[in-house]
Order: structure tokens, then C-alpha cells, then sequence
């Protein structure tokens, strides 16, 4: 599941944290994105900690912006100094999209190698995901402009996955960074135009977007799974560190790990 996934013998022991005794994991968030972390608090169980750090990249071109976000990733993980966390979400699942799996998997491999501990991109979660809930055919609800929709439909087919319908929120496409004012009624609004009737799952990609809250009331309007980049990436990063998730609860759309929805009623 994870890139070039191993023990991590430079993390501290669980036994000598004040906090965090389950496992401590560490994310990486574009640097003007405010909805991981809250999102992450939200989908937590005890005994888990999360400490965050901010990718960097140009404040003008888009597509550069998500591309340098990798290449400067090792700058953001240093940024931890001496907190060793037991495995890292990289919270952007644009880059992987203008990337391309091969070089995804080659770049997070080596930065995995380098710093000792397991790293998961939120679009290896996902693809991790449908393979453990048995899904292959997708309605994708996303909030990029048309030319990074265009790049993910291309990525999740080449991973093997079928794009049986799809849309997206409406928002600037001069800026990927719009997505930041998507409100939950933006992405209601958005889901009403997918075709759901013949897939196994719908997808809400992108961790700016806004998902929690939206979940379960859509899982309970269409019946069918709801999966997100930020909901993904937090299981994945469980799963990695070995804490066991909640069991599932498809009927409130929480499909791979339950209870959080009240949490998430107080962020």
C-alpha cells in the first residue's frame, strides 16, 4: 500500500510519548489548504496524534505549483527536525495526477528511503482503498479546473479503475487554490449531476475540498459508498502504522472506518 514501506527505527518509542501512544503520523498540506487538518482531527481515534508540515510552491503557476510541491517535499519533512513520526500522508493528490503513477511511486520511494519511515500519497490511498473494498467503477465528484479533471480521469483509468461518470465543483480555473472557498452546498450541488446508478462507489478526490460533512448524506441519498482524499489517506496511514480502524459503517457513508461523522460535527 505504502511507497518503499518499512520499519522506522529513528521514530521515537511509542512508550515514551506524553501523547500519541498508538501512533503519531505526520502530513504533508499544500500550503494554503485549511481543510486537512481538521479533517484529520476529525478522523483520528484515540490515542493517535498528527503533526503537520506545508508543501511549498510557486504562488502564481498552478500546474508548477502542485509539481514543485513534490520536488520540494524533503525541505517540508525536515521542517519536523527532531519529531519522528511512525509513517507521512502526502496531502496532494493533484501532483500525482500531473505526474503519473510510475514516477509517483520512483520520487516517494526514495524520499521513504531517506528519511526512514513509510510516506503514502493520498491517490495511492485511494487506489489502496478500492482494492480493499473491492471497487472498480467510480463516479468521481472533484474541484479542479477541466485540465486536472481531464489529468485524473487519465490517471485512475491507468490504474485500472473505470470513470463511469463524473463532475466537478465550479470554480476559478485560473487558480487550483479556488478550491479553498468550496462549501459543503457547493459540493451537494456538484454530486447532483453525477450518474450513480451503475457504479460501486463515488469518489470525492482532492483533500481541499470539503468532504466530511458531506459523506454521509450523500452515501444515504444515492446508497452507494462514499470514499475522499482526505478519508482515504487517514485510513491508509492507520492501516500503515498497524492501529486497527473502526468498523465499517456504509449506511453514514463512513466505509472504512465508523464514528467519526459526529466528530466531524464539531469542526
Amino acid at each position: 500500500m505504502s511507497y518503499a514501506s518499512q520499519p522506522s527505527p529513528a521514530a521515537i518509542p511509542r512508550a515514551e510519548r506524553e501523547y500519541s501512544a498508538r501512533a503519531l503520523l505526520a502530513v504533508a498540506v499544500p500550503q494554503a489548504n485549511p481543510v486537512v487538518e481538521p479533517e484529520f482531527s476529525a478522523l483520528m481515534p484515540a490515542g493517535v496524534g498528527v503533526i503537520a508540515t506545508r508543501l511549498q510552491g510557486s504562488r502564481t503557476d498552478s500546474g508548477n505549483r502542485l509539481v514543485q510541491y513534490l520536488d520540494n517535499l524533503g525541505t517540508s519533512i525536515e521542517a519536523f527536525d527532531t519529531a519522528k513520526p511512525d509513517a507521512l500522508g502526502y496531502a496532494c493528490t493533484g501532483t500525482s495526477y500531473l505526474i503519473g503513477a510510475d514516477e509517483e511511486r520512483r520520487r516517494v520511494d526514495a524520499y521513504a528511503q531517506r528519511f526512514g519511515f513509510p510516506i503514502i500519497t493520498s491517490a495511492a490511498a485511494i487506489l489502496a482503498a478500492c482494492k480493499h473494498l473491492g471497487i472498480s467503477r467510480l463516479a468521481l465528484l472533484a474541484p479542479y479546473p477541466q485540465w486536472i479533471v481531464d489529468a485524473s480521469l487519465d490517471y485512475w483509468r491507468q490504474s485500472g479503475l473505470t470513470l463511469a461518470s463524473w463532475a466537478r465543483t465550479e470554480m476559478d480555473a485560473t487558480d487550483t487554490r479556488a478550491v479553498y472557498k468550496i462549501r459543503a452546498p457547493m459540493v451537494h450541488q456538484a454530486a447532483d449531476k453525477l450518474d450513480t446508478r451503475d457504479v460501486d462507489a463515488i469518489l470525492i478526490s482532492g483533500t481541499g475540498m470539503p468532504s466530511l460533512r458531506v459523506m454521509p448524506s450523500l452515501a444515504l441519498r444515492t446508497g452507494k459508498p462514499v470514499l475522499s482524499s482526505n478519508l482515504c489517506l487517514a485510513w491508509a496511514l492507520l492501516r500503515e502504522t498497524g492501529v486497527a480502524c473502526d468498523p465499517p459503517r456504509a449506511d453514514l457513508g463512513e466505509t472504512l472506518m465508523g464514528d467519526w461523522a459526529k466528530r466531524a460535527e464539531r469542526l
